[in-house]
Order: structure tokens, then sequence, then C-alpha cells
């Protein structure tokens, strides 16, 4: 097979990945209609129709999710052993690709990254914030950093950060209007600040536990946010209650700007892991990283 071949496989397989023209041609560091032009004369010589595209998307057919499952592993084999001639330079270097929920980045990796990428100028990190259980594997990232209770069986996971803990909060404001949930259950009676969740679009539902007794609340209330900083805000604004990780309500706890109720009915629960699929995954860049990221008592 020519060497235009296999670059054009190469691009496709971004290409499906990112199921954006867009977004896999400035990856590749070429134009978008370069881009198309080159997944035509791919389909054109392998006599079949591999993307569907329309005005707004692109997706892979059923033959190009045929070739893209055959392709996607051979390419990541040879990143990984690309990776390998790495352990030849005098330092780490290359891009390291991770996901990670809001929290986690700004607690685990962003702390980490200020000592890191200073001593490592070679080294190139792209945190993608998710938080959705990505596939790293399909959508060709290096780790991820979960709970680890959601980090699947057969990755390896080293732990990164200390146990966690939820907070229900709302500000004194809030509780001038609405008496405090003695609880989860009074929950239904307030209005909550709600987390909207990526993967099926259904209302996230406020976990809690207490001497055993494990309850989901379906809250609802008159604002849905995606994000941390705008249910911290809108909780600090007394406009609900916020279901928050402790650690970031806390100086707010301290200062008397927000309440922390239910707090019996809010245990700890293991911290986040950063996973990944294979050891094969030993490069010099990623073992940097790896360690700087371990979590130590």
């Amino acid at each position: 097979m020519s060497v235009e071949n296999y670059d054009q496989l190469a691009m496709f397989a971004l290409v499906a990945r990112e199921r954006s023209f867009t977004r896999a041609a400035a990856q590749l560091g070429m134009s978008q209609p370069a881009l198309s032009r080159s997944m035509r004369q791919l389909e054109e010589r392998l006599g079949v129709r591999l993307l569907a595209r329309t005005t707004r998307s692109v997706s892979p057919t059923e033959a190009g999710e045929q070739l893209l499952r055959v392709i996607a592993p051979r390419f990541e084999e040879i990143d990984s052993e690309l990776a390998q001639l790495n352990a030849y330079r005098d330092k780490p270097a290359g891009r390291l690709r991770i996901t990670a929920g809001e929290h986690a980045a700004l607690t685990v990796m962003q702390p980490v990254l200020g000592k890191l990428l200073p001593a490592n100028p070679d080294l190139n990190i792209e945190v993608i914030v998710d938080y959705g259980l990505t596939d790293i594997v399909a959508e060709g990232f290096d780790a991820g950093i979960r709970m680890g209770e959601q980090v699947a069986k057969d990755m390896i996971a080293v732990r990164v950060g200390p146990d966690l803990r939820m907070a229900v909060v709302g500000s004194p404001v809030y509780f001038q209007r609405h008496p405090k949930p003695k609880s989860p259950h009074d929950l239904t009676r307030h209005n909550c600040i709600t987390i909207r969740l990526p993967t099926h679009g259904g209302i996230f539902a406020w976990e809690f536990e207490k001497k055993g007794q494990e309850l989901k609340v379906r809250v609802e209330g008159q604002l849905v946010f995606n994000n941390i900083a705008l249910r911290l805000g809108a909780a600090l604004e007394g406009l609900g209650l916020a279901y928050m990780p402790e650690d970031l309500v806390r100086p707010h706890v301290q200062a008397g700007t927000l309440v922390h109720v239910l707090q019996d009915w809010c245990p700890s629960f293991p911290g986040y892991h950063l996973y990944y699929p294979s050891r094969r995954q030993s490069s010099p860049a990623f073992t940097v990283l790896r360690d700087a990221l371990r979590y130590r008592d």
C-alpha cells in the first residue's frame, strides 16, 4: 500500500473519531477542504462510502464503522511504539491527551501542571473536560481520570487523589425563606440546582448514605447546569441548594456565605484514579505525568 493510502486511512480514523472535518483538520494542520478532498479520494479508491456528511455533522457509515474497528487499534499500536522512541531522548517529550471531569481537572490536574510543564518544556498535555464515561481507547486518549468506582476492571488504575465527600449547601439568604432539610427526602420540596448528565441527557440523582442505607433522590429546581462554577455561583446567590464536592465549598462554609446541611448523609467515597488500558503505556512522557499525579498520603 502506498504512503498516501496510509495517510488517508489515518485521516479517516481521526475524522471518524472527531465526527468533524473542522476539528480533525485543525489537529492535522491542514485545511478543511483539503481533508474533505482526501476523504473523497479514499472512498473512490475503496469503492465504498465511508462517511455520511450533512451541513452540520459527519459520521461513519456502516462500512466506515467496520473499517474504523479494524484500523483504529493498529494506529494505536503504531502510536504506542512511536512513543517508545522517546525513551532514547534525554527528556520526556510528546503530546498526551487526558479526559477528566471538571472537578478532577481543577483539583488533580491543574495543581500538577504548574510544576510539571516548566520542568519538561518538550511535553504537551491536552485535557478534555467531560462528564461522560469516555471510552479512552475509541476516542484516542492516553488516559482518563475518574472516581475509583467508575474505572472499568480491565483498566490499570493509579490513585491520584484522596477520598472525596459531597455536600449539600445553600446560602443563608435561601434558608431565610426555606427550612433546612432534615433528611434527603426533604429535598423534593426544595429548589435544587440540578445537573444534566451528558450520556443520557437525564438529571443527575443526588446520592446519599447513612448507616448502610443508600438513597438516590431525584431533585428538581429552576436551574440546570453542567459545570461547577455556575452551580456554585447560583448557590451563593441564594437561588437554590447545590450538591457539590465538599472541598470546593468548604471555604464558603467557613466564611459563612454557604451553609452545609445533611452532613450525616454525605459519607466519603473512593477518590480519583488515573486509568489507562495497558502496561505498554510506558513512554517517558506518560511515566513522568503518572508519577507526578500519583497520590501520596
